[in-house]
């Protein structure tokens, strides 16, 4: 469990710069240069992501059970990983209706993506992995707006056909994940 908590730690943490460290952050790429930066980080990103990945894999061999949700839970939980996936597609859509509501909807998409995983796990080192990852996006979601009214940034309006696309590629991203890449990448089928 000890690397699960090291990669988990590094790999928020590297990703909490913008949220606690803004100022050191834009010291660093001034002196490194934005290619510099993107390397170092990437780097860390990837190292940490590697450490997380095996640790976690790691800590669910030997399971804790802190509570066993009902099997329909785990609908739910496709339901809300649905719309996450929407979410997630929705940053990198330019022009879309939901990055004009939302704003930072990736951020959004990973705090669903935490809370419904919360909702059909129930282990020890799901409730950490999970239970992290949400804590980490409501403080980066209330960081990033913060930074948005600071700026007085405004997102621009989004249109339909790109909001259409948003989320036909959501949903085909979902599906795709939902019905093979989730068994094979973690071991489980969540619509089983």
């Amino acid at each position: 469990m000890i690397y699960f908590i090291l990669g988990l730690i590094l790999f928020l943490g590297a990703h909490s710069v913008r949220i606690f460290a803004e100022d050191w952050r834009t010291r660093m790429i001034a002196s490194m240069g934005p290619n510099g930066w993107k390397s170092a980080y990437s780097a860390a990103s990837i190292a940490a992501f590697v450490l997380l990945v095996w640790g976690y894999g790691q800590a669910r061999t030997v399971p804790i059970v802190l509570y066993a949700p009902p099997p329909f839970m785990r609908y739910v939980t496709a339901l809300l990983v649905l719309i996450s996936f929407v979410l997630l597609v929705a940053a990198k859509v330019p022009n879309n209706h939901i990055k004009a509501a939302v704003g930072h909807p990736m951020v959004a998409g990973v705090k669903l993506w935490a809370f419904a995983h919360l909702l059909s796990n129930g282990s020890l080192s799901d409730v950490i992995l999970f239970g992290a990852f949400l804590a980490w996006a409501i403080a980066s979601f209330i960081a990033a707006r913060k930074r948005d009214r600071v700026a007085a940034t405004q997102y621009p309006a989004g249109r339909g056909a790109k909001t259409a696309v948003t989320v036909v590629v959501g949903v085909a991203a979902w599906a795709i994940f939902a019905f093979w890449l989730h068994l094979w990448l973690i071991g489980v089928k969540p619509l089983a």
